[in-house]
C-alpha cells in the first residue's frame, strides 16, 4: 500500500529526450508520474526511445511506493552518462502504468523537454 499520494496520467503533448545534444527519444505517448513532495517525472515508452544508446547498469534502488528501479547508462559521443535513466520492471500496483517505460535524470548532459 503506497505511503505517499501517487498518480500516473497521460503527459500532454510531445516530449523529447536529449543526451549530450542528441535526440535519443521522442514520444506523444509519455506518462506523467506525480508523487507527493517530489517533482513530476515524465516516463517514455521504451518503443519511443533509441534503446541502442542505453546500457543496463548494475545499480538498482527500491521505493516502497513504486518498486525496484533498474538503471541504465547512456552511451553518448562525449562519453558515458552513468545511471541517467531508470525503469520499474515490475512496478507496484499504484504505478503499474509505468511498466515498459523509462524516466531520465535531467542534468547538464540530459534534457527532458516538451516540444
Amino acid at each position: 500500500m503506497p505511503t505517499k499520494t501517487l498518480s500516473v496520467t497521460a503527459a500532454n503533448g510531445t516530449w523529447v529526450i536529449r543526451a549530450a545534444g542528441a535526440v535519443i527519444g521522442e514520444s506523444s505517448n509519455a506518462l506523467l508520474l506525480e508523487e507527493e513532495g517530489r517533482p513530476a517525472i515524465i516516463y517514455f515508452p521504451r518503443s519511443d526511445v533509441e534503446m541502442a544508446f542505453l546500457d543496463a547498469s548494475d545499480k538498482t534502488s527500491v521505493s516502497p511506493d513504486k518498486g525496484t528501479a533498474r538503471y541504465f547508462s547512456i552511451a553518448a559521443k562525449s562519453g558515458t552518462i552513468k545511471d541517467a535513466a531508470w525503469s520499474y520492471e515490475d512496478p507496484a500496483e499504484a504505478v503499474a502504468r509505468v511498466k515498459d517505460h523509462l524516466a531520465f535524470h535531467a542534468s547538464d548532459k540530459v534534457a527532458v523537454e516538451q516540444l
